[in-house]
């Protein structure tokens, strides 16, 4: 194979495919996968203090179960604002580098991977405190969930390696299946509303049952060739019309006043507008006419 970049050679340090230029570290973009990585831990950690709480009886180091799950999924929305930030850094400055790409998709497995998986399976799925129906499978959906965010990460590492050639129709925008971060916002966010409601009316439980549907959802979701949106190609060099400015500034005071409601209407939109967005596609496609 020719050499990719024929300013240098393959020889040559300077070259971006050189192995010391694609395992080196830039300070700024990975010290935000860090924040990323860290989020997910503290995220699984609290999930594992709110299951104690739950057998201690109410309370695990002065907070009952659902003020732990509470900042799980806050750390959960936290970790996706780290990962938005690496890339964006990265693309700045450029300073992207393939070892940026695999500690990225390390960091992601574990805050948007285990992390919700965790979440749901001792919230919702657990064999002693969850519902019955969930009992004997409730492992095996948090498995699933999280084999479908792993291939998810691997298929975006290769798709988006710059080693590989591709026609112009193979370049995108937008995403290749759910992102990883926007599935686990969507299972964090439907959580913390199930925690609001429950706050308030505890025969609102009941809602919970919707989880695990949604989780196998989000899971083929992540792993189908459905496009969304990615959102790179906005910076502060983006212009827009005065009525989606507008919408955006509602849209930022709803999350104010109502964020648990905001979050998973916002999460749940994104998903939905994907999926109708497809079909549209796929519809206008069917009535094509064949060329003859």
């Amino acid at each position: 194979m020719a050499d990719p970049n024929p300013k240098t050679g393959p020889d040559d340090p300077n070259n971006p495919y050189h192995v010391s230029q694609a395992s080196r570290i830039y300070f700024l973009p990975n010290l935000m996968t860090a924040g990323n990585l860290f989020c997910g831990f503290v995220a699984v950690i609290q999930c594992i203090q709110a299951r104690l709480a739950e057998t201690a009886g109410g309370e695990y180091l002065g907070h009952t179960s659902s003020q732990h799950y509470r900042s799980a999924v806050w750390f959960i929305f936290g970790a996706a604002a780290f990962d938005a930030l690496d890339g964006r850094l990265a693309r700045l400055g450029g300073r992207e580098s393939l070892f940026g790409a695999e500690f990225d998709s390390l960091a992601d497995v574990i805050s948007f991977g285990i992390a919700p998986a965790l979440m749901v399976f001792f919230l919702i799925l657990s064999p002693t405190q969850g519902y019955e129906a969930f009992r004997n499978i409730g492992w095996f959906l948090g498995f699933v969930y999280l084999l479908c965010a792993a291939i998810r990460l691997a298929r975006f590492n290769v798709l988006t390696n710059p080693l590989l050639y591709r026609d112009k129709h193979e370049s995108t925008k937008d995403f290749i299946g759910l992102p990883v971060p926007a599935a686990a916002a969507t299972v964090a966010a439907l959580v913390l509303f199930l925690l609001y409601l429950s706050e308030n009316d505890k025969s609102l439980n009941r809602w919970a049952l919707a989880l695990p549907p949604l989780l196998g959802l989000i899971a083929i979701l992540m792993v189908s060739g459905i496009r969304y949106p990615s959102g790179k190609k906005v910076d502060l060099q983006t212009k827009t019309r005065l009525l989606p400015f507008v919408a955006l500034l509602v849209f930022i005071g709803g999350v104010v006043l109502f964020k648990e409601i905001a979050i998973l209407c916002t999460a749940l939109g994104y998903i939905f507008f994907g999926l109708g967005r497809h079909l549209r596609r796929h519809r206008r496609l069917k009535n094509v006419p064949n060329s003859v």
